[in-house]
């Protein structure tokens, strides 16, 4: 091999390792944005929750709502989601890890109505299931305890929501979620008639 080979073959070589080590720092660059807009996102929905916590306040008192937040497992009863005016949005049934939303009869929120779709399914519901998933495949999650759901509707209005697999540190995200969600449907219904 020739000394011009020796020093192309170098070149390439310092080459490979510069490229080795931008790709290096752009993985790092990458996982610390994502790592920023995870809590952006984070922040957004907690700041989300506060605002209609001030304006729409719950009314049940801290202590019922977790004495309803964690039933016994035999035990299957309604918590009513309503508004200030104590309209009746929905009732939720929890039994073990299973949640079911049923909506108002007198209601009907078409499910193309932001921020369902939006925010309800895609930002809380997906993402539990994508944290669920990612568990699992680093072995901390049995797969069969993924969350799952299931919407039930006719033609576009709402008729329930069925939550399976729900860990009980999640249902109160949840039932703030949902309730916030149904309240700016029930606006925007509100605003249209």
């Amino acid at each position: 091999m020739s000394e011009k080979d020796r020093e192309k073959i170098k070149k390439i070589a310092k080459l490979r390792a510069l490229l080795e080590k931008r790709v290096e720092d752009m993985e790092t660059e990458l996982n610390g944005l994502k790592t920023l807009l995870s809590m952006i996102d984070t922040t957004l929905l907690d700041q989300s929750f506060k605002r209609a916590k001030i304006t729409k306040p719950i009314q049940t008192t801290p202590k019922q709502e977790e004495s309803q937040l964690a039933p016994s497992e035999s035990q299957k009863r309604g918590i009513p989601l309503k508004t200030v005016t104590g309209d009746l949005l929905a009732q939720i049934f929890i039994e073990k890890d299973i949640v079911q939303i049923t909506l108002a009869e007198d209601k009907n929120f078409d499910i193309n109505t932001p921020p369902f779709t939006s925010f309800f399914v895609e930002r809380v519901l997906a993402k539990m299931r994508e944290k669920d998933k990612e568990n699992s495949s680093k072995g901390k999650l049995d797969p069969e305890k993924i969350v799952s759901f299931d919407i039930k509707q006719d033609q576009n209005i709402l008729k329930e929501i069925s939550i399976r697999n729900l860990r009980p540190e999640r249902t109160r995200e949840l039932k703030s979620s949902i309730r916030w969600t149904l309240e700016k449907m029930y606006e925007r219904m509100k605003q249209k008639n």
